[in-house]
């Protein structure tokens, strides 16, 4: 099985530990990773800003960089939503289709493709879930609160295979973070007013780390954590899913 891993331009700039951390846990699972090098942003950020025509010639070029992956792989439930959904805009072919298809969140990989059901991981610590709104609500990783169906959340059913963890879950679980991309960037008010809303709630149930499956909300989250020095660490569930005994919790 090859793997395409892609890595969105603001884990590449920013948390490239959050990408090693994706490369090590594939790896260990026993699959061919590899990456791309010539691969771009998505295009994501200029889209939402209503420049989606204007990526036409970029949603192609990335198709053609992973043609020759069995399956892409991204630490980010935004970009592979924007993927699956946006790239609709441009001539559907092979590549472009295949590239819709085949790219996969990490957490709905590891259990909807590789199907993990046990885990050599060890992470002794209080951490609170975070359930982002592109992976929740876009992409299906969870059953949303306002929905009256089975319970299920792709993030718990693999924190749940690490040993040592003590997962907590907020109030208001699912209710978004304020950050949304370019929302943080023209409402930044109500942006933060929103995360440290989110943040209040982690820290009621006295959490040390916060996790999610998308890197940008966790971005949003620790930029008002360090701004107000509160007692709490942000970590991708790449990381903790790929720590073993023995490894410093770090976070951010």
């Amino acid at each position: 099985m090859k793997v395409g891993l892609f890595i969105p331009c603001y884990i590449d700039q920013f948390f490239p530990r959050v990408g090693i951390a994706t490369l090590e846990l594939l790896e260990k699972l026993s699959c061919d990773v590899s990456y791309p090098t010539g691969q771009s942003c998505c295009g994501q950020p200029l889209a939402n800003s209503g420049l989606e025509r204007e990526m036409k010639a970029l949603y192609a070029s990335f198709a053609n960089v992973f043609a020759h992956c069995d399956f892409i792989v991204s630490p980010s439930g935004s970009c592979t939503y924007h993927i699956r959904h946006h790239f609709n805009i441009i001539e559907q072919t092979d590549e472009v289709k295949h590239l819709r298809e085949k790219t996969f969140e990490l957490t709905e990989f590891l259990l909807d493709i590789l199907e993990i059901r046990k885990l050599d991981a060890v992470f002794e610590a209080r951490v609170g879930i975070h359930e982002s709104c592109h992976g929740l609500r876009g992409l299906g990783l969870g059953k949303p609160s306002e929905l009256n169906a089975t319970e299920f959340s792709n993030m718990h059913a693999l924190l749940d295979l690490v040993e040592g963890i003590r997962l907590c879950v907020p109030e208001r679980r699912d209710e978004c973070c304020g950050f949304g991309g370019t929302f943080s960037v023209n409402e930044p008010q109500l942006s933060i007013a929103m995360g440290q809303d989110c943040i209040e709630r982690h820290l009621h149930n006295r959490v040390e780390y916060i996790t999610a499956s998308d890197m940008s909300c966790l971005m949003h989250l620790d930029g008002i954590i360090r701004k107000n020095r509160l007692p709490v660490k942000v970590m991708h569930i790449a990381e903790i899913l790929n720590h073993t005994k023995g490894d410093a919790h770090e976070g951010i």
